[in-house]
């Protein structure tokens, strides 16, 4: 089938072109990263962990997300899921892909990556998480690979792939909530140590994922001959809906705890992030565009009437994504190292080269993500989809 990857319109090969031109420029910065170090990027000693982990941390929740497609489809038998569940498999290939690459680019010698197989650790979270990532990776592409297959060749899928799917349910969840537990086991950060951070993983997660497979099922039937269909996309925005006010309430939770509470240690970070702390405010306008993201999104998911509206329900996923990149992708990480363990603020901002670096790991994720999708929807368009149990 990777044959169909290979044929398409000049819309396509010029995407194509253009990822690649960006993967370029981010591997050609990598090798001076490589030579020079990480000192070309905003990390310090005081903030260790950067745009690099953020991506990292807020791509693993992209990949979970999947589950959201996966339970309805086979353990609730919506069979309408079915246009749509393939699409969601291989954004998770995509987004756990982006994580290992991020991972590699933040290791000063990538080649420390290899310790973790050769020196498995099974008491280091770290060490679980590398398992979790790498069989979720294995599982979305056996899955959707396997049964796309099948349906190219109009014959049911393998019976091995069912148990593998079942698997992938509770393996999703997992992978969020191990990446939950490197941070939130860390007790000498205050603001990640707290036992509800899995839990906003999640609800996170099963909203920015979603949210951005409403997206490209959305553009998939503006540039393609393929439908996912207008029921599934609202199906898909009803998730959005309650899992961003989930997200939203727990994100409510952590104020009144910090606010009610006033333990300086808890209290200091939020401060910083969403008032500045002793003169350091850098981070203040994007959490306060999140927050008002977050809200914006929530008030036209809610309402019937504009999220049945495509374009309102595109603005409202596309607020939703971005919310969450700047709560999760940025902010979660840089404010649980400021203030420092000695309460003083050093801050951090991504460099250039660091953020080309950024850049070029997102375009290896949507040029694999592309390909994928144009195989899919060649598949799809060659066989004449109807919905089917898998």
């Amino acid at each position: 089938m990777f044959e169909k990857a290979l044929v398409g319109s000049k819309r396509y090969w010029t995407l194509i072109f253009v990822l690649l031109g960006i993967i370029f420029a981010g591997f050609i910065t990598y090798l001076f990263q490589l030579k020079i170090g990480l000192g070309i990027t905003g990390m310090s000693r005081d903030v260790s962990w950067g745009l690099y982990i953020g991506q990292f941390t807020f791509l693993v929740g992209v990949a979970a997300s999947a589950v959201m497609i996966v339970i309805p489809y086979y353990l609730h038998n919506y069979k309408k899921f079915g246009r749509i569940v393939i699409l969601g498999e291989f954004l998770a290939v995509a987004a756990v892909t982006m994580c290992l690459l991020f991972i590699f680019v933040d290791m000063g010698q990538p080649m420390r990556i290899f310790n973790v197989i050769l020196h498995p650790t099974p008491r280091s979270i770290l060490f679980w998480d590398a398992v979790v990532l790498s069989g979720y990776l294995l599982l979305n592409i056996l899955i959707g690979w396997n049964t796309l297959h099948a349906e190219y060749k109009g014959a049911p899928p393998p019976k091995w792939i069912k148990p593998l799917i079942y698997i992938s349910i509770p393996w999703a969840i997992s992978i969020h909530t191990v990446t939950a537990f490197i941070y939130q086991g860390l007790p000498g950060r205050h603001f990640w140590l707290t036992a509800i951070m899995a839990a906003r993983f999640l609800a996170s997660a099963f909203s920015s994922g979603p949210a951005l497979l409403l997206l490209l099922a959305l553009l998939v039937r503006r540039y393609t001959s393929f439908d996912p269909g207008r029921e599934q996309i609202q199906s898909v925005a009803k998730i959005v809906t309650y899992a961003m006010i989930v997200n939203f309430f727990f994100f409510l939770l952590e104020l009144f705890t910090v606010g009610y509470s006033q333990i300086p240690g808890h209290l200091h970070p939020f401060k910083y992030l969403f008032f500045g702390l002793e003169g350091h405010g850098r981070l203040v306008p994007l959490m306060w565009i999140s927050v008002l993201l977050a809200v914006f999104s929530i008030i036209l998911l809610v309402i019937p009437p504009t999220r049945r509206n495509e374009t309102t329900l595109t603005v409202a996923a596309a607020s939703v994504f971005l919310s969450l990149w700047l709560d999760k992708g940025f902010g979660l990480i840089i404010g649980g190292f400021v203030p420092n363990p000695f309460e003083r603020v050093f801050e951090y901002w991504p460099t250039l080269p660091e953020t080309i670096i950024t850049l070029g790991v997102w375009a290896v994720g949507f040029l694999v993500l592309t390909v994928l999708y144009k195989i899919v929807i060649s598949v799809r368009e060659s066989v004449g989809y109807e919905e089917v149990a898998h």
